[in-house]
């Protein structure tokens, strides 16, 4: 997957003569916050460098992880049009670039995001990009939620893994009173990040929502440890991401897990592919969790006919009915 033109112009004119050793240096310790989950109080983005870092080596796969749960939400409730946004820990704009290319008709947008850094940038990176009225808010996600106005999308992608575990249940309460039809929450694909991803849902079920992917289903998840559930985006790499990580390899694989609770149920159930498909001479084997709440492989054959090629064409993440 790739950025939109716009965004990705836009990034590398940011980029163009940001001296290399100091953007290295700045992925590295950035990559370090992200991987160690650290909650000292200090944003992973406070400064200017490090938000040229994220831009270079974070962005990208970020970008194609909202957009794949974006897909998924648009393909479960047709029906859904969001025309406002609200997003919280919004970073350099990511969920509205990925919300305004999966719908068009967006409106408006409020995103709350605490670092100046980065806000400075996602304001530069959207005006004259974005249709979207978009309004930048200084704020943090778990004190300056107050006062905001409730929206027809609520994302929070990539942030809960920054807040102390006793503060969430009360955040997920603010922010699903504040969503006037879907709350997309987004983590990253760990054991942990999937912790909180059934934390989350287990307390919005109980709130009455109802799931709209990537279950198929409300009833408890069907996985146990050390098993659990995440998806895979593959990313291209620029030139200049290969330098910043010192990387070799011209993609990567960016794991994340998500979850988009609607207000309104989604029309059909289809069962999801949760694992890479395993394919041999003349089968395939997926890994499906299924509306009855039930997750298992099936094997499908030529035989089968136009099961089998509807699952050939499955990859992990798509849904098969």
């Amino acid at each position: 997957m790739e950025l939109p033109t716009a965004l990705r112009q836009g990034v590398d004119s940011l980029l163009e003569k940001v001296p290399l050793p100091a953007l290295k240096q700045a992925a590295r310790t950035l990559s370090e916050r992200y991987r160690a989950e650290l909650r000292d109080g200090r944003l992973h983005m406070g400064e200017d460098m490090a938000v040229k870092a994220y831009l270079a080596t974070r962005l990208p796969a970020t970008y194609a992880a909202v957009r794949a749960c974006l897909d998924a939400l648009a393909d479960a409730r047709p029906d859904f049009q969001p025309k406002s946004l609200l997003d919280i820990g919004a970073g350099p704009g990511t969920m509205l670039w990925a919300t305004a290319d999966t719908w068009p008709e967006l409106e408006r947008a409020v995103l709350v995001e605490a670092s100046a850094a980065v806000r400075k940038v996602g304001q530069s990176l959207a005006a004259g990009a974005i249709a979207a009225r978009a309004s930048w808010v200084a704020g943090d996600a778990t004190i300056d939620l107050d006062g905001l106005d409730p929206a027809d999308l609520i994302s929070v992608a990539y942030v809960l893994d920054e807040i102390a575990p006793a503060s969430l249940p009360k955040l997920v309460d603010r922010l699903w009173r504040l969503t006037a039809d879907t709350l997309l929450i987004v983590e990253p694909g760990t054991p942990a990040g999937w912790q909180r991803i059934l934390a989350a849902r287990r307390q919005l079920i109980e709130a009455g929502a109802h799931v709209s992917a990537p279950c198929p289903h409300e009833a408890p998840c069907p996985l146990a440890p050390p098993d659990w559930c995440h998806f895979s985006r593959r990313v291209a790499r620029s030139r200049l991401h290969r330098l910043a990580k010192d990387a070799d390899v011209p993609w990567e694989d960016e794991k994340f897990i998500y979850l988009a609770a609607s207000r309104l149920p989604a029309p059909a159930r289809a069962s999801r592919v949760i694992a890479p498909p395993k394919g041999g001479s003349g089968k395939v084997v997926l890994k499906l969790c299924q509306p009855n709440g039930h997750a298992g492989e099936r094997l499908s054959s030529k035989r089968d006919g136009e099961l089998f090629k509807a699952a050939r064409r499955a990859d992990w993440g798509d849904t098969l009915g």
